[in-house]
């Protein structure tokens, strides 16, 4: 009864590389392997048909081409370093915010129990 639900799937993400190799086998197959292909790889015809249209368009070869090509260069170990404790700072101040308000809160909870004291009194 108090189970957790299944985790949500995942999306899958394919390469330009992995889509023109399927599209190649899908093509090269005979048509009683075809359904084969899709059920091994777990793809829908329609990523076939999506993909294929992708390839003659040329738009999967652009895609392999920049990715071989060097996009950005590297971050140096330094810069790497750097931004790594930029974020570690940003998390701390919004951790000691956090406990700032909670000290305010527990400061006035304080203050209010002690009027209520008093006033009993």
């Amino acid at each position: 009864a108090g189970s957790d639900p299944a985790p949500r799937p995942k999306r899958r993400t394919f390469s330009p590389e992995y889509k023109l190799r399927i599209v190649a086998e899908y093509d090269a197959a005979p048509k009683n392997e075809k359904g084969a292909i899709l059920r091994r790889e777990r793809l829908y015809h329609s990523h076939v048909k999506e993909w294929r249209a992708a390839r003659d368009a040329g738009a999967l070869e652009k895609l392999v081409d920049k990715r071989t090509s060097p996009v950005r260069p590297k971050k140096s170990a330094a810069e790497a370093e750097n931004e790594k404790l930029r974020r570690q700072v940003e998390r701390l101040e919004k951790e000691l915010a956090r406990n700032k308000a909670a000290l305010e809160v527990m400061g006035k909870a304080s203050a209010l129990l002690e009027m209520i004291s008093e006033g009993a009194d």
